[in-house]
């Protein structure tokens, strides 16, 4: 999935000589934390809430404008990224938000919240389902375990992987809500061991 997929497009921005009661004002409005700053449509800047405390005195806030504030040459993200890698930056960089760029063009903002759901939605967190832990035997591999669980009428949603050794994986497979006991027989039968089930 890429990041043009699960950005936020209607973007709320602020001008540079904003002064920073506008920008929490903007923020407080649209229930939003992070706040590109623009300069003729290119980015220029990002500010964010947490920047926005540490001046939240009534007394200070009338004075200070928003580029005295602002993150210079934020950390940016490529349109066509991988939500893998904007995950990757936000982690390294321990932020909250990206701007998303085309070419150089301002076009979005994607937030932790953002890649969240996104991977919620590609595990099939929210669905009606099952997830069967299963450490896969020398004999088969997974591919021996993925088709004992499809021989017996289970239909998998997404497949997550956990070393657990150096020599065995742990596979956490997400299915369907359906009946499990049979297909954990034949598993066991096969020689991998199910660790758990989880509903």
């Amino acid at each position: 999935m890429k990041v043009k997929n699960c950005m936020q497009k209607d973007l709320i921005t602020i001008g540079k000589d904003a002064l920073l009661q506008e920008a929490g004002a903007l923020m407080k409005k649209h229930s939003i934390r992070h706040l590109p700053v623009v300069e003729d449509e290119q980015l220029v800047g990002f500010i964010t809430e947490s920047d926005l405390r540490q001046y939240s005195f009534p007394s200070r806030e009338k004075d200070i404008h928003v580029h005295e504030v602002m993150v210079l040459n934020p950390i940016t993200v490529n349109i066509n990224a991988s939500i893998e890698k904007a995950a990757r930056l936000i982690h390294d960089y321990k932020i909250g938000g990206l701007p998303v760029l085309d070419k150089k063009k301002l076009v979005g903002i994607i937030t932790a919240i953002d890649l969240l759901s996104a991977f919620i939605n590609m595990m099939g967190l929210l669905r009606d389902s099952s997830r069967l832990d299963v450490l896969v035997g020398k004999v088969g591999g997974v591919e021996d375990v993925t088709r004992i669980i499809k021989a017996h009428g289970c239909e998998i949603i997404s497949v997550a992987t956990e070393s657990h050794s150096s020599r065995r994986k742990l596979y956490c497979f997400r299915l369907e809500k359906g009946e499990l006991d049979k297909a954990i027989d034949a598993l066991e039968d096969a020689g991998h061991k199910v660790v758990s089930v989880v509903d």
